[in-house]
């Protein structure tokens, strides 16, 4: 009930186009199916009316009809002050008509020979003189009924015209108002998307994700488009048939009330066995699309190791297992198609025909033969819409389900973008008995103290999983913080929103990540604050302008996903230009060249010497000569600091940080050099552990 609730709260977003559909409907509905009212008036009032009494008229007035010198008017259209004369009969024997000059009792069967109709019930029979009427003069009987046939016949189409021109509206306007409900819900996926923690992506592959978004939404999309359309329609559509039917006669409407608790009782079964069905349909087709894109992103890897058999078996399985469960899907469709309703349709007309058949096409029987021609039409009609929603169950549990896997996503507890700008602040950090743990009570960082003042340069080293990420992690807000409090300019980020710290926060990560578009475009990620002046100046700041001085566009140079048409050290410079291009007021280099040549190097380095002034910058770094100008170099091991000053300081201490630094420079060239001495505006070393 809770998912039929949100659903239809987003149906509500866009209620008056709805309302409209529904009014459209409801005069379609009324339209379409006044039709075999007039059909039953057409055989019950004017072709099988000629059975009525009819009365002698004194003259030739309207709608009398001539035969053997005198003239007959129907006694039912005498109009007030015309006086009845004697009355006569018009009757069908068989395929012929007969004409009685007299009163007659017309129940019985009927025959007729040597100038006699006789009636017959059971023993009894009775005979009257009657005379067998030529075509010609059977329709002069029927001329005055013509008038009100074709009278009918233009009403009936000119109903059918309105009918269609509201059909469209509702079309229309049903599903113009169904695709922006679907519009909205993606919106709405999509922004859920930048609300959730890093936490969540780093547990569900991003194939998993995009599904949700694409596949799942659009089978969202096909239960307001065809699903609710064909229910919708179809409920007002039967409800206005019964309406109908117990207007016409209400013991055949009780007989097809039967009807509605066998479609109900086969809508649950159908339902309780589809659900399960498409929960792991939907499943394993996201699984399918997680390995399809992990397979795309790794191709490299899976040809260079030759993994491209081991690859297609999963891709098999997942595949078959999906197979498995869309045929269990297809035998449970096969089972309740429209051939059960057609089951159904011919059990109620038999049933009907069983029931009234004996008396129901006898002027004097029950029912009249007008009014079982409109039930049959009715019954038809009425199974046209159940057809419909039958062929729509199996859609409506795919999008049940995926609409469940939806709104789970977006269930799922999330930060909101935060609105307005904070005023750049200076960049003093303070990390005050940090303790952070990615798993609970599994801590990666422990009791973490250190300070960096505005315009410090503070490096990160440390072993593969000392910490040195997750302190950029938590500086970040990707994570919070268990333990312990981090603070910038004195204020605790905990306290200021993630986005709005992160304003004046400058990322380059070891695999930059460039989008579709140009390079300019990826240095100002198309915000309209930054002008083309400020991409320009980026650039040239970290010395691209002359690595990227051999692309024919230049700045201008169409990039495609990740960059891939770029190389490394050109991808890095874009990274940085991107970080300077938004001023940040502290700036982080997460292994920021390690990819890059030592060509490229020198010239970011260079570059940075002037793009770091009156910038805090953290430094995680391998090649340990790329931090040795500095201010604070932080030695981590598993998640402690246990080593920290500046390199001088680091080296003459000979401890961890001294000996990670030998092994990459080589111990002859260490031997070689001369000692470092202190310098003079280093404070007092620090050591830790």
């Amino acid at each position: 009930m809770k998912l039929l609730k949100k659903l239809f709260n987003y149906a509500l977003l866009y209620k008056k186009s709805f309302v409209i559909a529904l009014v459209m409907l409801a005069i379609a509905v009324a339209a379409e199916l006044t039709g075999p009212f007039l059909a039953k008036s057409m055989i019950d009032n004017h072709i099988l009316g000629i059975e009525r009494p009819w009365s002698e008229v004194q003259s030739n007035t309207k709608d009398a009809v001539p035969y053997q010198e005198h003239w007959y008017k129907r006694t039912d259209n005498l109009k007030a002050g015309e006086v009845p004369g004697n009355e006569v009969r018009v009757l069908q024997v068989g395929r012929q008509f007969v004409f009685v000059n007299e009163a007659v009792q017309t129940d019985g069967v009927r025959s007729f020979e040597n100038g006699k109709l006789v009636f017959t019930s059971g023993e009894n029979t009775r005979a009257y003189p009657a005379s067998k009427l030529s075509v010609s003069e059977l329709i002069k009987f029927y001329q005055p009924e013509m008038k009100g046939i074709m009278w009918l016949m233009g009403i009936y189409l000119g109903l059918l015209l309105v009918s269609c021109v509201f059909e469209y509206g509702r079309i229309y306007y049903l599903q113009t108002s169904a695709n922006r409900v679907i519009q909205k819900m993606r919106t709405d996926v999509y922004n859920q998307i930048h609300r959730l923690p890093i936490n969540y992506f780093d547990t569900l592959p991003a194939g998993k994700v995009v599904s949700r978004i694409t596949n799942d939404t659009e089978a969202v999309k096909d239960l307001f488009v065809n699903v609710l359309a064909n229910f919708f329609s179809g409920t007002v559509y039967i409800t206005g048939i019964f309406v109908a039917l117990f207007l016409l006669d209400v013991r055949l409407a009780l007989v097809c009330l039967v009807i509605v608790p066998i479609l109900i009782l086969w809508i649950y079964i159908y339902r309780k066995f589809a659900t399960q069905y498409n929960r792991v349909i939907r499943s394993k087709l996201s699984d399918i699309n997680g390995l399809i894109n992990e397979s795309i992103q790794g191709m490299t890897v899976i040809r260079a190791f030759r993994r491209q058999k081991d690859t297609e078996k999963e891709f098999e399985e997942m595949n078959e297992q999906h197979l498995h469960y869309r045929n269990k899907m297809l035998n449970l469709n096969s089972l309740t198609s429209h051939n059960l309703v057609n089951v159904i349709r011919s059990l109620a007309l038999a049933t009907v025909v069983w029931y009234f058949g004996s008396k129901s096409f006898d002027i004097t029987g029950a029912i009249s033969f007008g009014v079982i021609y409109a039930f049959v039409d009715y019954l038809g009609r009425m199974f046209q819409p159940i057809v419909g929603m039958v062929n729509q169950l199996a859609q409506l549990e795919q999008a049940l389900v995926s609409a469940e896997r939806v709104f789970e996503l977006m269930d799922l507890p999330g930060t909101d973008v935060a609105d307005g700008a904070l005023d750049r602040y200076k960049g003093n950090v303070k990390f005050d008995h940090v303790s952070f743990a990615y798993k609970d009570d599994e801590y990666v960082l422990k009791d973490i103290s250190f300070e960096a003042k505005q315009g410090q340069t503070v490096a990160l080293v440390g072993h593969t999983g000392s910490g040195k990420s997750s302190i950029l992690n938590v500086l970040f807000r990707f994570y919070d913080v268990q333990k312990g409090e981090i603070t910038v300019d004195g204020v605790n980020v905990q306290s200021i929103p993630k986005q709005l710290l992160r304003q004046h926060m400058g990322i380059v990560l070891q695999d930059p990540f460039l989008f579709t578009g140009t390079i300019a475009s990826n240095v100002s990620l198309e915000d309209p604050s930054i002008t083309r002046e400020q991409i320009e100046k980026a650039l040239r700041d970290v010395g691209a302008e002359t690595i990227l001085a051999n692309l024919p566009k230049g700045f201008d140079e169409p990039v495609i996903e990740k960059g891939s048409t770029l190389s490394a050290g050109q991808r890095q410079l874009v990274s940085f230009a991107r970080a300077l291009a938004f001023n940040p007021a502290i700036l982080i280099l997460d292994e920021a060249t390690a990819n890059i040549d030592t060509e490229t190097e020198a010239i970011i380095q260079s570059a940075l010497d002037v793009v770091k002034k009156g910038r805090t910058t953290f430094i995680i770094a391998h090649r340990l000569s790329t931090i040795r100008s500095a201010d604070q170099i932080l030695v981590l091991h598993r998640g402690e600091i246990v080593e920290k000053g500046s390199h001088e300081e680091l080296m003459l201490h000979k401890g961890r940080y001294y000996q990670m630094y030998q092994l990459q420079q080589g111990s002859q060239q260490e031997a070689s050099a001369p000692a470092p001495g202190p310098s003079p505006a280093a404070a007092t070393p620090s050591y830790i552990g």
